[in-house]
């Protein structure tokens, strides 16, 4: 297994498949983990995925809160989840950290306190300190390990990296997508993507739909400048030969047949990927990758039938 992150503690553990972080979620929901971080790159429908796991009864708290918001928060939802998910700059912020501190304590009951002035509180009825026990998880797309203080944080949670391979996340997005062509051709494409995301699949989509040029927008993904123009021709099948291509590439003012040849040589050939037959021929509506989470979450109250 490939090692974590370099910017999160040792202790991290790196998970490669969506089945690996669904166990995860899975054990998060049933309280069999206290404290729970997930981290990755954008794109990875982590949130997604722990949000399936979980009930309508969950605190989902994302976007720029601040550590007062959070507090309030907790206290309106208190014994249930709370899932943090891409606040930014909260780890960060001194307030932030012990705030974090206090609420991801491993004992069963957490107590939680806001000592400065603050009269919204009184406003609101929000005690200046409660007892709760919230489990937490944090979702987020990057993280620094800084200060002994945010190591107390690290070190009473369960870290996850998620780094799936271009491979998994193909395979992944076979669960849910609908447009054969595209989803072809970026498997043949996938050995040269460094950074995969589900959401070029939706983007290229929306591109065809429109009638544009959506192969340009999944070869931009693995190529700039005279190596896209190269991949680009040797994505066509209308050339009959490289010559060909090497001649619409200079034609096309991008270089000389040598520069071609120089760029198609670097260029990894098509990977040979397992023919997927998708299980959707037309958009489903609606898509769970690309649901809100608050429509996920209230799916999830329909489907389990709460309140």
């Amino acid at each position: 297994m490939v090692g974590p992150s370099k910017n999160l503690p040792s202790h991290a553990t790196t998970l490669t498949t969506y089945a690996e972080l669904k166990q995860y979620a899975q054990a998060f929901a049933a309280g069999h983990l206290q404290n729970l971080a997930v981290f990755g790159a954008p794109g990875l429908a982590k949130s997604t995925v722990v949000a399936a796991e979980l009930g309508s009864k969950t605190c989902w708290i994302s976007g720029n809160a601040s550590p007062f918001g959070i507090y309030i928060q907790v206290y309106e939802h208190c014994d249930q989840p709370i899932v943090l998910d891409d606040v930014d700059g909260l780890h960060k912020n001194p307030a932030g950290i012990r705030l974090l501190k206090a609420l991801c304590q491993t004992d069963p009951v957490r107590t939680l306190s806001w000592t400065t002035r603050a009269p919204e509180l009184d406003h609101l009825g929000v005690p200046r300190q409660f007892n709760t026990t919230s489990p937490v998880a944090l979702i987020a797309n990057d993280w620094k390990s800084v200060g002994p203080n945010l190591a107390a944080v690290e070190d009473r949670m369960h870290i996850v990296s998620f780094e799936p391979t271009p491979g998994e996340i193909h395979l992944h997005a076979a669960t849910w997508y609908w447009n054969q062509e595209i989803f072809d051709f970026i498997g043949r494409h996938l050995v040269a993507m460094e950074h995969h995301s589900l959401r070029l699949y939706v983007r290229a989509f929306e591109l065809k739909t429109a009638e544009m040029d959506w192969k340009r927008a999944v070869l931009n993904s693995c190529f700039s400048g005279p190596a896209l123009a190269v991949a680009q021709l040797k994505s066509d099948p209308s050339f009959p030969s490289e010559e060909d291509r090497a001649r619409a590439f200079t034609a096309q003012g991008f270089g000389c047949r040598a520069t071609y040849f120089n760029h198609a040589r670097r260029i990894p050939a098509a990977s040979e990927v397992p023919a997927i037959t998708l299980g959707q021929t037309s958009r489903p509506q609606p898509v769970a990758e690309l649901l809100s989470l608050t429509d996920l979450l209230r799916l999830r109250h329909k489907e389990l039938g709460e309140g």
